[in-house]
């Protein structure tokens, strides 16, 4: 045989194996929903599988005898599905961890651990998957976890409180932590307190035996009445943006030697109003679009702002009315190009195909029909047969 028709052959093979491969290496993208239940047992966790082209969702799994799984968190590599537990009760919640079967599109109960107080609200994993935090709102604190190489939930590491208040009656009497997040590089954790208007800093140090130990090292004073409750930074980890909730403003910071710089406040709203409250803050993969919800009562509307990657200022595009009451949290997939939202009281998730050029937002005719959604994560996997 000529070396030129080995050479041939070779190629051949090789672009069989490529074509094929590529062929049985499909992808599938899983949208994972937490509700409330109304304090007593339900079906907590929905599972559908997302068609990222057409934007429609298909039912796979359901998890019943769940009370209040209203927040959710994949663990980074998408293995783990960890969920609050009992929100909202008179009694301590839980957080349980679910491992996820992509192929199949359904998960299964892995663990359980009592979360430190009463309603858990919130849950934050550092960036190489070995620590969870929780945030409680009614008993203001936060509980650390270590997390097993299977999953699984150790008991809490250490569980800080907090104390404080500020000036608005019926909302803050008391500290209130609604979300956690750590810094870009992971060394510090910031709180948000809605009761007492504050942002607690936090060092972040781990030991030789892979332990997680959380230091107080204080907070940076919101605004009286703004009520901070979600957070997120930019993916450049320059910047940070704060969404408050009685105040129903956004904030942006700059993330500096360790520390939040104030740059400018803007309104999340459309309208004055004698009550705000904003929800949930997100940016798009691109870094270049933030996106928040506000839940009435006159408004329910997705507002979307422009960054400006030079200083981190934003620029007001427009409000998108989310087709729905009290807009809890939303989600923005993989691809970029959807937005969904959960509705909570009027049981529906709307999906909006969102424009990658403009950031603006078109509803779809399809939504998802679903009791008192709360929590959306998704997640694109690679289905290997």
């Amino acid at each position: 045989m000529s070396g030129t028709r080995k050479v041939i052959i070779v190629l051949f093979v090789l672009l069989m194996v490529t074509v094929f491969g590529c062929h049985n290496n499909k992808m599938r993208t899983i949208l994972f929903v937490g509700s409330f239940t109304d304090k007593v047992p339900g079906r907590g966790i929905n599972i559908y599988e997302f068609n990222n082209e057409t934007g429609e969702a298909k039912f796979l799994y359901g998890v019943d005898s769940l009370i209040n799984s209203s927040f959710l968190r994949l663990s980074p590599d998408g293995k783990i599905l960890y969920s609050v537990i009992e929100s909202q009760m008179a009694y301590n919640g839980k957080v349980a961890a679910y491992g996820v079967d992509s192929l199949k599109g359904q998960v299964s109960l892995l663990s359980m651990q009592d979360c430190g107080g009463r309603n858990p609200v919130h849950l934050e994993i550092d960036k190489s998957g070995q620590f969870l935090v929780n945030s409680n709102y009614t008993d203001p604190g936060i509980s650390i976890f270590k997390i097993n190489s299977n999953g699984t939930l150790n008991t809490r590491l250490q569980t800080i409180n907090f104390q404080g208040s500020s000036i608005i009656d019926g909302r803050q009497e008391s500290a209130h932590i609604h979300s956690s997040n750590f810094s870009p590089d992971g060394q510090f954790l910031f709180s948000q307190d809605l009761g007492s208007d504050k942002i607690h800093r936090m060092k972040v140090s781990i030991s030789r035996e892979e332990v997680m130990h959380i230091t107080q090292l204080g907070h940076l004073d919101v605004k009286p009445g703004s009520g901070p409750r979600h957070f997120t930074f930019h993916p450049n980890g320059k910047y940070a943006y704060g969404i408050s909730e009685l105040s129903g403003k956004l904030t942006a910071y700059h993330y500096k030697d360790e520390n939040l710089e104030y740059i400018e406040d803007h309104m999340a709203y459309s309208k004055t109003q004698s009550i705000y409250r904003s929800a949930d803050i997100h940016i798009s993969p691109d870094g270049r679009f933030l996106y928040a919800s506000n839940r009435g009562p006159e408004e329910d509307t997705i507002v979307i702002y422009s960054i400006n990657l030079m200083d981190g200022t934003l620029e007001l595009l427009g409000h998108a009315p989310t087709y729905g009451s009290h807009p809890r949290n939303f989600a923005i997939d993989p691809s970029g190009k959807f937005l969904l939202v959960a509705n909570q009281f009027s049981n529906n998730i709307t999906i909006f195909r969102r424009d990658l050029i403009t950031g603006n937002l078109k509803k779809l005719t399809h939504e998802i029909q679903i009791d008192n959604p709360s929590s959306l994560q998704m997640r694109s996997y690679t289905l290997i047969k």
